[in-house]
């Protein structure tokens, strides 16, 4: 990426190319170490305080704002989340109040939250549906043998294919 480009964008997104590099390598080539690999771009960005752009919505009856909950076929709520402004834009149609949120937190706020399956990273293109066990991962709460990846395309709610991870993790003791 060149400097000019880097000086348009927010310090706290510059970086995230690379997560949509690795997410792009695992929708090619979808294999435990692509995920692996993919999952520790996001750890990386992630300890080098880099930002995610979330949605925001008013919450009726606060004066305060909620992230964006989008509901998939399957009935599971998720937030969502964008690696850059282009990424954002992809969806075109639903223009939303946004804001810039540290990964880590944003990371650490939705293990708290049980009615949240997990974070929809770039929903329109470069996408990833981080549910709280690959959240677990990154944060390292979680060890792990090698695991078995299968990929599913669906469509869903948001009118459009993305691909759906079906793992199985054997946890070491």
């Amino acid at each position: 990426m060149n400097q000019n480009f880097n000086d348009k964008i927010d310090k706290g997104l510059v970086g995230n190319q690379l997560i949509e590099e690795a997410i792009k390598g695992l929708q090619e080539e979808a294999t435990q170490e692509m995920l692996a690999h993919t999952l520790t771009v996001i750890r990386k960005r992630m300890k080098q305080k880099g930002q995610l752009i979330i949605a925001v919505e008013p919450s009726f009856g606060s004066q305060q704002m909620n992230i964006s909950v989008e509901k998939t076929a399957d009935g599971l709520l998720w937030w969502t989340a964008y690696t850059g402004f282009e990424e954002e834009m992809k969806g075109g149609n639903q223009i939303k109040s946004t804001f810039l949120t540290d990964m880590e937190q944003l990371f650490k706020s939705v293990l708290d939250v049980d009615e949240i399956n997990g974070i929809i990273l770039n929903p329109w293109n470069r996408t990833i549906m981080l549910d709280k066990t690959l959240i677990n991962i990154i944060f390292g709460n979680i060890a792990l043998k090698l695991f078995n990846l299968q990929v599913v395309n669906i469509i869903y709610d948001f009118d459009r294919v993305v691909f759906i991870y079906v793992y199985t993790i054997d946890h070491l003791s």
